[in-house]
């Protein structure tokens, strides 16, 4: 395969899924997907194995239209409201939470999921590098929510929650539960599965009347009012790098 280009092994390069990360395209993972698909190309030619290294010049095209690697980082935090999709496009023209942060040029996407009904804590970067490290399993990253109910918690949700519960071939397993009211709960989660919380209420002919995600490991929500965004602090990041 030739990438119409002279070979240079002392030019500074980068692999290709990163560099698409470092554009805003994907995350790292997600990334490699494209390659696979046949999305990317380098300088005209169509690159299907990841691991290809960028040189300074190259032109990469993403479906045909060419990116170029950010200039500028952005990572904010969003007090998501309900009804909102972190999605970036929605073919039933819902509210998408990226319509409430501030207008920027660099191409936002969310770290981790925060499904449509349920509201609070969600993070929006364009680094994808920084999402697929905070997303990945083995880092266990704490998420915790605060869950009300529509009807009486029974004892057995959260005992069975915590020892791990297995619904429709699926493990569903909190790390730690408190009951703070007849029908109110907090929960703290490590892999945070689709939907998790809602699928362990359903097993139990409940529903959340508000789910609301206060905290990512170290990030909290704290007083940062519904449909408000934040940048990261700079300390944020170091612990969430490091967590």
């Amino acid at each position: 395969m030739s990438l119409n280009r002279k070979s240079d092994e002392q030019a500074p390069s980068l692999r290709l899924q990163v560099y698409l990360a470092q554009a805003g395209i994907a995350s790292r993972r997600a990334a490699e997907k494209l390659i696979a698909q046949g999305r990317i190309s380098i300088n005209g030619t169509t690159v299907s194995v990841p691991g290809e290294k960028v040189l300074p010049g190259d032109r990469v095209c993403f479906d045909g239209q060419e990116v170029t690697k950010e200039s500028r980082l952005l990572y904010l935090v969003l007090h998501k409201p309900p009804l909102y999709l972190c999605s970036s496009s929605d073919p039933q023209n819902r509210k998408l939470a990226l319509e409430l942060l501030p207008p920027c040029p660099e191409r936002l996407y969310s770290v981790g999921r925060l499904d449509y009904l349920s509201s609070g804590l969600i993070m929006f970067t364009n680094d994808g590098a920084f999402a697929a490290l905070l997303g990945h399993p083995r880092r266990e990253i704490e998420k915790e929510y605060l869950v009300e109910a529509t009807g009486t918690i029974p004892d057995s949700l959260g005992e069975e929650f915590s020892r791990g519960i297995t619904i429709d071939g699926v493990l569903y397993k909190a790390k730690f539960i408190e009951k703070t009211g007849q029908k109110t709960l907090r929960v703290i989660l490590l892999e945070g599965k689709n939907r998790e919380i809602r699928r362990v209420f359903s097993h139990f002919r409940l529903h959340p009347r508000r789910l609301q995600r206060i905290r990512i490991g170290p990030v909290g929500l704290g007083n940062l009012a519904e449909g408000a965004s934040r940048p990261l602090s700079e300390q944020e990041l170091t612990l969430l790098r490091g967590t």
